[in-house]
């Protein structure tokens, strides 16, 4: 199979075609497959918990689509995306569905990880302001107020956003902020704005009825990929027909929500009731899930198949990474021995699929404008 286009849609391009944060009981951990009858007992950890952005291998587990590809599931919440990668190459999990950016990490420290195939395309690392706020380009941000969750996911990009959007970052009073309450800081307007994982942040502050505009990163030339499934080397040599099948069933579990985004949102809540619990938790999972599937609107899934990864793109994410300074020495071995895809090509969308999912989700572009 061949590279995708590298000339990529526009990020406008593409978003003109929400994340409650659910607890999710911990399930019982496997350190390796266990074979019985023909079935694998494998062992998967999500990102952080299940949310509109995260919670298909949950459904693919209740539709019966990993039983039908041979494999009983186990998904498990998870603490972090660093520390989903970090348990996948401990032996805590066989697989993982992780952001790149820990992946990377992961990789760059040593970890013995390999990625089989990714989800959606854009970890939505941006920045969020009030629409009637005065702050319509990145260097509006100079001489205002600026919060930030210090341990954040998208905090350590921060100072390469800057410089690529010519900001001059010291003139932005960067005010640091507890995660439990960031969004609410920009609300009563303690803060200006503040920087956010788009899948995390818009749907809380949507759901809420508070009309706002969110800055991509992305746009501004810092591009990172979003959710991977990812496992260990070990797995990945010994046993790729276990690989195909966990890639196979990931992908048609999210390839069923593409599909069938209201019926999904609703089978979702019954799985994990506390969805419904709160005022705005469905409406939340529902916009979260929405702009998770506006960033898979790109030419590696469109042109290829759902879980295709432009490989040319790889080692600038990788540097992006690097560039955070957060390990020493690193030595990150060959592209080939981080990232592969020979499973995937076996789960596509046919292009009225494909106009389908625009439509289903044009609504939600209008975060970002």
């Amino acid at each position: 199979m061949t590279d995708s286009k590298t000339s990529n849609l526009s990020r406008r391009q593409a978003l003109l075609l929400g994340t409650g944060a659910l607890a999710v009981p911990m399930l019982s951990l496997s350190t390796r497959p266990l074979w019985a009858q023909g079935t694998t007992k494998v062992s998967l950890t999500l990102p952080w918990v299940a949310n509109g952005s995260n919670y298909w291998p949950m459904l693919g587990k209740e539709l019966g689509i990993y039983a039908d590809n041979g494999i009983d599931i186990e998904v498990s919440r998870g603490f972090g995306s660093v520390a989903a990668a970090q348990a996948v190459a401990n032996n805590q999990f066989d697989f993982g569905v992780v952001f790149a950016s820990g992946t990377m990490l992961a990789q760059a420290r040593g970890l013995d990880l390999i990625v089989l195939a990714t989800l959606y395309y854009d970890a939505t690392m941006g920045i969020a302001s009030l629409a009637d706020s005065p702050i319509k380009t990145p260097k509006d941000l100079e001489g205002r107020k600026l919060g930030m969750v210090p341990t954040s996911a998208e905090a350590p990009f921060w100072p390469a956003f800057a410089a690529k959007a010519g900001i001059d970052a010291s003139k932005v009073d960067v005010v640091q902020v507890d995660s439990k309450v960031i969004e609410r800081t920009m609300l009563n307007k303690q803060v200006d704005a503040i920087t956010a994982i788009g899948t995390s942040s818009i749907p809380n502050i949507a759901a809420a009825g508070v009309d706002m505009r969110f800055m991509l990163w992305s746009d501004y030339g810092l591009e990172l990929y979003a959710a991977q499934i990812v496992t260990r080397r070990d797995v990945y040599e010994s046993n790729p027909e276990l690989c195909q099948k966990v890639v196979d069933a990931t992908l048609s579990s999210f390839a069923y929500t593409l599909k069938k985004p209201g019926e999904s949102i609703e089978l979702f809540a019954k799985i994990v009731p506390e969805v419904g619990l709160t005022a705005n938790g469905l409406t939340s999972a529902r916009i979260s899930q929405g702009i998770t599937q506006l960033v898979t609107l790109w030419p590696e899934a469109m042109d290829n198949a759902i879980g295709y990864s432009d490989l040319s793109k790889i080692p600038g994410m990788i540097q992006s990474v690097l560039d955070l300074g957060t390990v020493e020495n690193p030595e990150m071995p060959p592209l080939d021995q981080l990232i592969t895809n020979e499973f995937v090509g076996n789960v596509k969308l046919t292009a009225e699929e494909w106009d389908a999912v625009k439509a289903n989700n044009a609504d939600y572009a209008r975060y970002f404008g």
